[in-house]
Protein backbone atom coordinates (compact mmCIF):
# COMPACT_ATOMS: atom_id res chain seq x y z
CA UNK A 1 0.00 0.00 0.00
CA UNK A 2 1.48 3.42 -0.93
CA UNK A 3 0.78 6.69 0.26
CA UNK A 4 -1.68 7.40 -2.05
CA UNK A 5 -3.51 4.50 -1.45
CA UNK A 6 -3.61 5.34 2.45
CA UNK A 7 -5.00 8.65 1.76
CA UNK A 8 -7.82 7.38 -0.40
CA UNK A 9 -8.72 4.71 2.44
CA UNK A 10 -8.63 7.56 4.83
CA UNK A 11 -10.71 10.26 2.61
CA UNK A 12 -13.77 6.80 2.51
CA UNK A 13 -12.79 6.67 6.08
CA UNK A 14 -13.68 9.37 7.77
CA UNK A 15 -16.67 9.49 5.01
CA UNK A 16 -18.33 6.88 6.35
CA UNK A 17 -17.09 7.68 10.14
CA UNK A 18 -19.29 10.78 9.82
CA UNK A 19 -22.51 8.94 9.28
CA UNK A 20 -21.69 6.47 11.96
CA UNK A 21 -20.83 9.41 14.53
CA UNK A 22 -24.29 10.61 13.52
CA UNK A 23 -26.25 7.76 14.33
CA UNK A 24 -23.95 6.66 17.78
CA UNK A 25 -24.82 10.49 18.95
CA UNK A 26 -28.92 9.41 18.15
CA UNK A 27 -28.12 6.36 19.88
CA UNK A 28 -26.37 7.99 22.96
CA UNK A 29 -29.23 10.37 23.20
CA UNK A 30 -32.34 7.79 23.06
CA UNK A 31 -30.55 5.70 25.50
CA UNK A 32 -29.40 8.11 28.00
CA UNK A 33 -32.86 9.53 28.08
CA UNK A 34 -35.31 6.45 27.84
CA UNK A 35 -33.11 3.38 28.42
CA UNK A 36 -33.85 1.85 25.23
CA UNK A 37 -31.33 0.86 22.99
CA UNK A 38 -32.46 2.17 19.93
CA UNK A 39 -31.69 -0.62 17.22
CA UNK A 40 -34.67 0.54 14.64
CA UNK A 41 -31.89 3.60 14.49
CA UNK A 42 -30.75 2.50 10.97
CA UNK A 43 -34.51 1.80 9.55
CA UNK A 44 -34.75 5.72 9.58
CA UNK A 45 -31.63 5.52 7.50
CA UNK A 46 -32.99 3.43 4.82
CA UNK A 47 -37.07 4.99 5.32
CA UNK A 48 -35.25 8.58 4.16
CA UNK A 49 -32.75 7.75 1.36
CA UNK A 50 -35.57 5.63 -0.53
CA UNK A 51 -38.27 8.14 0.34
CA UNK A 52 -35.79 10.89 -1.03
CA UNK A 53 -34.92 8.49 -4.22
CA UNK A 54 -39.11 7.53 -4.78
CA UNK A 55 -39.31 11.63 -4.48
CA UNK A 56 -36.60 11.97 -7.07
CA UNK A 57 -38.11 9.35 -9.50
CA UNK A 58 -41.32 10.94 -9.15
CA UNK A 59 -43.43 8.31 -7.16
CA UNK A 60 -45.38 9.03 -4.63
CA UNK A 61 -43.42 7.64 -1.71
CA UNK A 62 -45.59 5.05 0.50
CA UNK A 63 -43.80 6.68 3.69
CA UNK A 64 -46.21 9.28 3.47
CA UNK A 65 -49.14 6.92 3.21
CA UNK A 66 -47.51 5.31 6.28
CA UNK A 67 -47.12 8.45 8.61
CA UNK A 68 -51.02 9.15 8.57
CA UNK A 69 -51.80 5.76 9.70
CA UNK A 70 -49.08 5.72 12.61
CA UNK A 71 -50.61 9.26 13.38
CA UNK A 72 -54.33 7.98 13.33
CA UNK A 73 -52.76 4.59 15.51
CA UNK A 74 -51.21 6.99 18.44
CA UNK A 75 -54.59 9.40 18.10
CA UNK A 76 -56.91 6.13 19.10
CA UNK A 77 -54.33 5.31 21.53
CA UNK A 78 -54.38 8.80 23.15
CA UNK A 79 -58.23 8.56 23.05
CA UNK A 80 -58.17 5.41 24.63
CA UNK A 81 -56.55 7.11 27.66
CA UNK A 82 -58.72 9.81 27.72
CA UNK A 83 -62.26 7.84 28.26
CA UNK A 84 -60.07 5.60 31.27
CA UNK A 85 -59.17 8.73 32.91
CA UNK A 86 -61.94 10.31 34.69
CA UNK A 87 -59.78 13.94 35.27
CA UNK A 88 -58.88 14.29 31.77
CA UNK A 89 -62.59 13.49 30.28
CA UNK A 90 -63.29 16.77 31.82
CA UNK A 91 -60.90 18.74 29.15
CA UNK A 92 -62.16 16.65 26.95
CA UNK A 93 -63.02 18.74 23.43
CA UNK A 94 -59.87 20.69 24.08
CA UNK A 95 -57.30 17.75 24.37
CA UNK A 96 -59.11 15.92 21.21
CA UNK A 97 -58.24 19.50 19.41
CA UNK A 98 -54.97 19.46 20.79
CA UNK A 99 -54.64 15.55 20.14
CA UNK A 100 -55.99 16.06 16.58
CA UNK A 101 -54.00 18.65 15.29
CA UNK A 102 -50.51 16.63 16.38
CA UNK A 103 -51.65 13.34 15.65
CA UNK A 104 -53.89 13.46 12.51
CA UNK A 105 -54.21 17.07 10.96
CA UNK A 106 -50.07 17.51 10.72
CA UNK A 107 -49.75 14.64 8.66
CA UNK A 108 -52.66 14.23 6.58
CA UNK A 109 -51.47 17.58 5.85
CA UNK A 110 -47.64 16.35 4.75
CA UNK A 111 -49.92 13.84 3.45
CA UNK A 112 -51.97 16.08 1.00
CA UNK A 113 -48.67 18.17 -0.14
CA UNK A 114 -46.42 14.92 -1.11
CA UNK A 115 -49.45 13.47 -3.48
CA UNK A 116 -49.94 17.48 -5.46
CA UNK A 117 -46.26 17.94 -5.46
CA UNK A 118 -44.76 14.25 -6.20
CA UNK A 119 -44.99 14.32 -9.73
CA UNK A 120 -43.26 17.61 -10.17
CA UNK A 121 -39.78 18.33 -10.61
CA UNK A 122 -38.56 19.38 -7.55
CA UNK A 123 -35.67 20.84 -6.20
CA UNK A 124 -33.01 19.14 -4.14
CA UNK A 125 -33.82 21.23 -0.85
CA UNK A 126 -36.85 21.05 -1.36
CA UNK A 127 -36.93 16.77 -1.79
CA UNK A 128 -34.75 16.83 1.27
CA UNK A 129 -37.67 19.08 3.48
CA UNK A 130 -40.27 16.86 2.27
CA UNK A 131 -38.32 13.73 2.94
CA UNK A 132 -37.77 15.23 6.45
CA UNK A 133 -41.25 16.29 7.15
CA UNK A 134 -42.83 12.95 6.09
CA UNK A 135 -39.86 10.66 8.28
CA UNK A 136 -39.09 11.50 11.20
CA UNK A 137 -42.50 12.72 12.78
CA UNK A 138 -42.18 8.87 12.87
CA UNK A 139 -40.22 8.69 15.52
CA UNK A 140 -41.93 10.47 18.34
CA UNK A 141 -45.01 8.48 16.98
CA UNK A 142 -43.23 4.89 17.25
CA UNK A 143 -42.16 6.31 20.97
CA UNK A 144 -45.57 6.82 22.09
CA UNK A 145 -46.90 3.75 20.62
CA UNK A 146 -44.24 0.97 21.36
CA UNK A 147 -42.35 2.76 23.97
CA UNK A 148 -43.78 5.48 26.48
CA UNK A 149 -46.68 2.31 27.84
CA UNK A 150 -43.42 0.89 28.72
CA UNK A 151 -41.33 3.65 30.47
CA UNK A 152 -40.51 2.46 33.74
CA UNK A 153 -40.04 -1.17 32.52
CA UNK A 154 -36.68 -2.63 32.46
CA UNK A 155 -33.75 -2.63 30.28
CA UNK A 156 -34.09 -5.90 28.96
CA UNK A 157 -37.71 -5.24 27.89
CA UNK A 158 -36.91 -2.06 26.11
CA UNK A 159 -34.80 -4.02 24.43
CA UNK A 160 -37.06 -6.92 23.41
CA UNK A 161 -39.44 -4.33 22.12
CA UNK A 162 -36.82 -2.55 19.90
CA UNK A 163 -35.90 -5.69 18.18
CA UNK A 164 -39.92 -5.94 18.08
CA UNK A 165 -40.19 -2.68 16.60
CA UNK A 166 -36.83 -3.24 14.05
CA UNK A 167 -38.12 -6.44 12.70
CA UNK A 168 -41.73 -4.68 12.16
CA UNK A 169 -40.28 -1.48 10.67
CA UNK A 170 -37.93 -3.90 8.10
CA UNK A 171 -40.71 -5.77 6.81
CA UNK A 172 -42.93 -2.73 5.84
CA UNK A 173 -40.04 -0.90 4.07
CA UNK A 174 -40.10 -3.88 2.04
CA UNK A 175 -43.81 -3.91 1.78
CA UNK A 176 -43.49 -0.16 0.73
CA UNK A 177 -40.11 -0.02 -1.31
CA UNK A 178 -39.89 -3.42 -2.72
CA UNK A 179 -36.50 -5.63 -2.66
CA UNK A 180 -34.80 -3.68 -5.10
CA UNK A 181 -32.15 -0.93 -3.77
CA UNK A 182 -31.69 2.81 -4.73
CA UNK A 183 -29.28 5.66 -5.19
CA UNK A 184 -29.88 9.28 -4.99
CA UNK A 185 -28.45 12.04 -6.86
CA UNK A 186 -25.28 13.46 -5.77
CA UNK A 187 -25.48 16.72 -4.14
CA UNK A 188 -22.61 18.15 -6.54
CA UNK A 189 -20.55 16.75 -8.98
CA UNK A 190 -17.33 18.73 -7.49
CA UNK A 191 -14.41 17.59 -6.66
CA UNK A 192 -11.75 18.87 -4.45
CA UNK A 193 -7.53 18.11 -5.16
CA UNK A 194 -5.47 18.20 -2.56
CA UNK A 195 -1.94 16.82 -3.67
CA UNK A 196 -2.70 13.92 -5.63
CA UNK A 197 -6.14 13.13 -3.82
CA UNK A 198 -9.56 14.01 -5.25
CA UNK A 199 -12.28 14.58 -2.71
CA UNK A 200 -15.81 14.40 -4.21
CA UNK A 201 -18.18 16.86 -3.09
CA UNK A 202 -20.33 14.42 -1.73
CA UNK A 203 -17.81 13.51 0.85
CA UNK A 204 -17.22 17.37 1.58
CA UNK A 205 -21.06 17.68 2.41
CA UNK A 206 -20.96 14.16 4.48
CA UNK A 207 -18.11 15.71 6.75
CA UNK A 208 -19.23 19.12 6.67
CA UNK A 209 -22.80 18.26 7.47
CA UNK A 210 -21.74 16.10 10.40
CA UNK A 211 -19.64 18.69 11.86
CA UNK A 212 -22.59 21.46 11.55
CA UNK A 213 -24.85 18.89 13.20
CA UNK A 214 -22.12 17.95 15.86
CA UNK A 215 -21.61 21.43 16.64
CA UNK A 216 -25.61 22.25 16.57
CA UNK A 217 -26.26 19.37 19.11
CA UNK A 218 -23.71 21.18 21.67
CA UNK A 219 -25.18 24.05 20.99
CA UNK A 220 -28.78 22.44 21.90
CA UNK A 221 -27.54 20.55 24.78
CA UNK A 222 -25.88 23.96 26.28
CA UNK A 223 -28.00 26.41 25.51
CA UNK A 224 -31.51 25.72 25.20
CA UNK A 225 -34.15 25.07 27.52
CA UNK A 226 -34.98 21.45 26.09
CA UNK A 227 -31.04 20.52 25.84
CA UNK A 228 -30.45 21.24 29.69
CA UNK A 229 -34.06 19.08 30.23
CA UNK A 230 -32.62 16.47 28.19
CA UNK A 231 -29.68 16.49 29.95
CA UNK A 232 -31.23 16.00 33.36
CA UNK A 233 -33.59 13.83 32.32
CA UNK A 234 -30.36 11.45 31.31
CA UNK A 235 -28.72 12.34 34.80
CA UNK A 236 -31.72 11.45 36.84
CA UNK A 237 -35.10 10.99 35.65
CA UNK A 238 -36.57 10.62 39.16
CA UNK A 239 -34.75 14.25 39.99
CA UNK A 240 -36.12 15.23 36.51
CA UNK A 241 -39.68 14.51 37.15
CA UNK A 242 -39.26 16.17 40.91
CA UNK A 243 -37.76 19.35 39.37
CA UNK A 244 -41.33 19.27 36.99
CA UNK A 245 -39.33 18.24 33.61
CA UNK A 246 -41.81 16.01 32.01
CA UNK A 247 -39.79 12.50 31.27
CA UNK A 248 -42.83 12.01 28.29
CA UNK A 249 -41.73 15.04 26.61
CA UNK A 250 -38.26 13.93 26.87
CA UNK A 251 -38.83 10.99 25.77
CA UNK A 252 -40.51 12.39 22.33
CA UNK A 253 -38.02 14.67 22.04
CA UNK A 254 -35.15 12.51 22.16
CA UNK A 255 -36.91 10.42 19.60
CA UNK A 256 -38.00 13.06 17.25
CA UNK A 257 -33.91 13.98 17.05
CA UNK A 258 -32.99 10.65 16.59
CA UNK A 259 -35.20 10.27 13.70
CA UNK A 260 -34.15 13.40 13.01
CA UNK A 261 -30.55 12.37 12.35
CA UNK A 262 -31.05 9.01 11.02
CA UNK A 263 -32.96 10.69 8.00
CA UNK A 264 -30.42 12.96 7.47
CA UNK A 265 -27.44 10.16 7.48
CA UNK A 266 -30.13 8.09 4.83
CA UNK A 267 -29.91 11.40 2.47
CA UNK A 268 -26.29 11.90 2.92
CA UNK A 269 -25.18 8.30 2.51
CA UNK A 270 -28.04 7.47 -0.53
CA UNK A 271 -25.58 8.95 -3.22
CA UNK A 272 -22.52 7.32 -2.28
CA UNK A 273 -23.92 3.58 -2.33
CA UNK A 274 -27.01 1.97 -2.85
CA UNK A 275 -29.40 1.55 -0.10
CA UNK A 276 -32.39 -1.40 -0.12
CA UNK A 277 -35.16 -1.86 2.54
CA UNK A 278 -32.87 -3.62 5.20
CA UNK A 279 -29.28 -1.48 4.05
CA UNK A 280 -30.02 1.08 7.18
CA UNK A 281 -29.78 -2.35 9.79
CA UNK A 282 -25.87 -2.83 8.98
CA UNK A 283 -25.06 0.97 9.23
CA UNK A 284 -27.26 1.58 12.21
CA UNK A 285 -25.42 -1.54 13.76
CA UNK A 286 -22.01 0.04 13.15
CA UNK A 287 -23.02 3.23 14.62
CA UNK A 288 -23.74 1.07 17.58
CA UNK A 289 -19.96 -0.25 17.95
CA UNK A 290 -19.06 3.60 18.03
CA UNK A 291 -21.83 4.12 20.90
CA UNK A 292 -20.35 1.26 22.73
CA UNK A 293 -17.01 2.68 22.14
CA UNK A 294 -18.53 5.91 24.55
CA UNK A 295 -20.15 3.33 26.61
CA UNK A 296 -23.88 4.60 25.73
CA UNK A 297 -22.90 7.62 27.57
CA UNK A 298 -20.33 10.17 25.93
CA UNK A 299 -20.94 11.73 23.08
CA UNK A 300 -17.41 12.81 22.31
CA UNK A 301 -16.26 9.19 23.09
CA UNK A 302 -18.99 8.07 20.63
CA UNK A 303 -18.40 10.12 18.04
CA UNK A 304 -14.12 9.57 18.02
CA UNK A 305 -15.11 6.03 18.28
CA UNK A 306 -17.31 6.06 14.99
CA UNK A 307 -14.44 7.64 13.02
CA UNK A 308 -12.34 4.58 14.07
CA UNK A 309 -14.89 1.86 12.80
CA UNK A 310 -15.11 3.98 9.47
CA UNK A 311 -11.12 4.21 9.30
CA UNK A 312 -11.10 0.31 10.54
CA UNK A 313 -13.75 -0.71 8.19
CA UNK A 314 -12.07 0.90 4.96
CA UNK A 315 -8.81 -0.24 5.66
CA UNK A 316 -9.88 -3.66 6.51
CA UNK A 317 -11.87 -3.39 3.16
CA UNK A 318 -8.64 -3.24 1.40
CA UNK A 319 -6.75 -5.60 3.42
CA UNK A 320 -9.10 -8.17 3.42
CA UNK A 321 -12.76 -7.35 2.12
CA UNK A 322 -14.22 -10.40 2.58
CA UNK A 323 -13.67 -10.39 6.74
CA UNK A 324 -14.47 -6.06 6.61
CA UNK A 325 -17.94 -7.00 8.48
CA UNK A 326 -16.07 -9.30 11.34
CA UNK A 327 -12.93 -6.98 11.72
CA UNK A 328 -15.22 -3.98 12.32
CA UNK A 329 -17.80 -5.65 14.94
CA UNK A 330 -14.86 -8.06 16.65
CA UNK A 331 -13.74 -4.41 18.01
CA UNK A 332 -16.63 -4.68 20.46
CA UNK A 333 -15.15 -7.75 22.02
CA UNK A 334 -11.98 -5.47 23.73
CA UNK A 335 -14.01 -2.24 24.12
CA UNK A 336 -16.64 -4.41 25.94
CA UNK A 337 -13.73 -6.28 28.47
CA UNK A 338 -11.93 -3.24 28.59
CA UNK A 339 -14.81 -1.39 30.17
CA UNK A 340 -16.33 -4.31 32.48
CA UNK A 341 -12.57 -4.24 34.10
CA UNK A 342 -12.87 -0.58 35.01
CA UNK A 343 -16.56 -0.22 35.43
CA UNK A 344 -18.11 -1.29 38.49
CA UNK A 345 -21.71 -2.94 38.69
CA UNK A 346 -24.44 -0.66 39.17
CA UNK A 347 -27.64 -1.77 40.22
CA UNK A 348 -30.45 -0.93 37.58
CA UNK A 349 -32.07 2.23 39.37
CA UNK A 350 -35.28 2.04 41.14
CA UNK A 351 -38.14 4.32 40.87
Amino acid sequence: MDLSIAAILAQDGITTGAIYALLALALVLVFSVTRVIFIPQGEFVSYGALTLAMLQAQKLPATAILLPVLGAACFVVEVAGLVRHAERRRHAPRVLTSLASRYLLGPIAVYAITQHVYAMTLPMAVQIALTLAIVVPMGPFIYRLAYEPLAEATTLLLLIVAVAVHFAMVGVGLLMFGAEGSRTTSFSDASLSIGGLSISGQSIWVVVTALVLIVALYLFFDRSISGKALRATSVNRLGARLVGIGTTQAGRLAFTLAAGLGVLCGILVAPLTTIYYDSGFLIGLKGFVGAIIGGLVSYPLAAAGSILVGLLESYSSFWASGYKEVIVFTLIIPVLLWRSLVTGHVEEEEE
